[in-house]
């Protein structure tokens, strides 16, 4: 069921329209019709299709890899520093911070975008960051099987920030480490030391 149908009944969903912005905007003391409101449930409409756009996008059409030019990859590569912007499944509120992945070839590499594309790919879902860290390691350990795969996101929740108990600037720091990262520890730790640094 995508982000924009909502389930009234087991049985029956209908299709969340710009009827339904409108009203969320008088259940919250809003008047729609007031003139810095009246485009606000098209602006809200196109903004959710963006933010949920990580439904239509499969981690195996964005994992291309290549083969060549991977003959004598055989150390650890890290991209550091990926954006991620997603939205609590909880409450709907925003989280938001970097995300670092590593892994060591195993004959195959992949595209360096592609790993910013593929964290996009699961954070444009509604989430938790524990579940968000663990999809990106495993799909890039089924589709480009390499040797190892660490991932470590850092970020700020909202929901605790501005509502709740209220820590703002609290960052909370999730890993996923698959395949020789789990037991070779001298590769843990140069990951682990690579995703410390700061840039």
């Amino acid at each position: 069921m995508h982000a924009f149908q909502v389930r009234e009944r087991e049985d029956e969903s209908e299709e969340f329209t710009l009827h339904d912005w409108r009203r969320l905007l008088r259940h919250l003391g809003e008047d729609p019709a007031r003139q810095g409101l009246v485009d606000t449930p098209q602006r809200v409409h196109k903004a959710w299709q963006h933010w949920s756009s990580g439904y239509a996008t499969e981690p195996a059409d964005i994992l291309k890899v290549f083969e060549d030019g991977a003959e004598q990859v055989n150390e650890l590569i890290v991209v550091r520093g990926i954006p991620v912007y997603s939205h609590c499944e909880h409450h709907l509120a925003p989280f938001f911070g970097t995300a670092t992945i590593g892994y060591t070839p195993n004959g195959k590499i992949v595209g360096l975008s592609k790993l910013t594309r593929l964290v996009d790919c699961f954070a444009k879902r509604l989430q938790v960051q524990e579940r968000l860290t663990i999809q990106v390691a495993s799909a890039l350990m089924e589709h480009v099987q390499p040797l190892s795969v660490g991932v470590v996101v850092r970020c700020r929740h909202m929901c605790m920030e501005s509502r709740g108990i209220r820590t703002p600037g609290e960052e909370t720091v999730t890993s996923a480490l698959l395949g020789e990262m789990r037991t070779n520890l001298g590769l843990r730790n140069e990951f682990l030391a690579l995703a410390r640094e700061k840039g």
